[in-house]
């Protein structure tokens, strides 16, 4: 049976510290990261895709964290086709054009920043979100296997936002296609949930984006607004026990970030996993954390 983790998108979401989830004396990144690996053994890291992270951000991650604390962690914009603000790329780096050249080196130091959880044993996958924008087809594929090549060292999981990617007619093909790049096939819950979990790699992750009715068009606070029900988390159940029996580790990430609304749902599924005898793992103690 695979290992299961259980996590949230991100820990440091300014609804999630202003919400009351972390307890009073952890009012620093330090700490909070530090509570968080009491709670929870794996997390997304979302703000690399927004700027590139520095090798010593990302030292202090692992230096926070337990041996087994996982990091998922979401790549930076322009590596996956997203618009891209110039002040968000290095100084050095905003006037070039923006192609395959100026993505490699992107890579390049995307990659130095993120040496640490990899050699730390930290890392649990990169996760490369694809944009609604990337449609199935030659093309697509060529951008995303360029990518993987980049990456050809790294553990590379794939989510696709356009669901014709998962259309039936569609499907075994982008399943085969993730399979050749040894990439990661990532599951999401959404108004129009995806299962069962694609298995592509000995890793398997599902996304819990949240059902609003607003996911498409809304502001990002009403695309992600969703307070989790069991019902809709034990729906998931069979899928994931199904998925556990080849995988070997699978990762539950809750991406309804609004207040605390993604560590209450990560709870509720550790419990309902619980109940019905499905093995999890839970988080380090303490005493383990490794001091900086």
């Amino acid at each position: 049976m695979a290992d299961i983790l259980i996590g949230t998108c991100g820990w440091t979401d300014p609804s999630l510290l202003k919400s009351g989830w972390y307890p009073p004396g952890t009012g620093t990144p330090e700490k909070r990261l530090r509570h968080y690996a009491t709670r929870f053994p794996v997390v997304e890291a979302d703000s690399p895709y927004y700027a590139l992270p520095s090798p010593r951000t990302t030292t202090h991650w692992a230096e926070r964290t337990p041996p087994g604390f996982r990091f998922d962690v979401k790549a930076f914009s322009l590596l996956t086709g997203h618009p891209t603000r110039p002040a968000a790329l290095p100084p050095d780096l905003r006037t070039h054009p923006r192609n395959e050249a100026l993505r490699t080196e992107v890579w390049t130091r995307y990659a130095q920043a993120l040496a640490p959880l990899l050699h730390s044993g930290r890392l649990g996958t990169l996760l490369f979100q694809y944009p609604a924008s990337l449609h199935p087809g030659p093309e697509a594929e060529t951008f995303i296997r360029t990518a993987r090549e980049r990456a050809h060292d790294w553990p590379f999981a794939v989510e696709f936002r356009d669901p014709a990617w998962w259309h039936p007619a569609h499907a075994p093909r982008t399943t085969a296609f993730l399979k050749d790049l040894n990439a990661t096939a990532v599951a999401t819950d959404t108004p129009d949930p995806r299962y069962p979990v694609p298995v592509t790699t000995g890793l398997t992750i599902v996304r819990f984006h949240g059902r609003s009715p607003h996911w498409r068009t809304g502001t990002k606070e009403d695309r992600f607004r969703h307070t989790y029900t069991e019902q809709e988390l034990e729906e998931w159940l069979p899928h994931i026990h199904t998925a556990a029996t080849t995988a070997t580790e699978i990762h539950l990430l809750f991406n309804n970030c609004c207040g605390d609304a993604s560590p209450k749902a990560a709870a509720t599924m550790r419990e309902l996993l619980t109940r019905s005898g499905i093995p999890h793992q839970r988080p380090a103690p303490e005493e383990t954390r490794t001091e900086p």
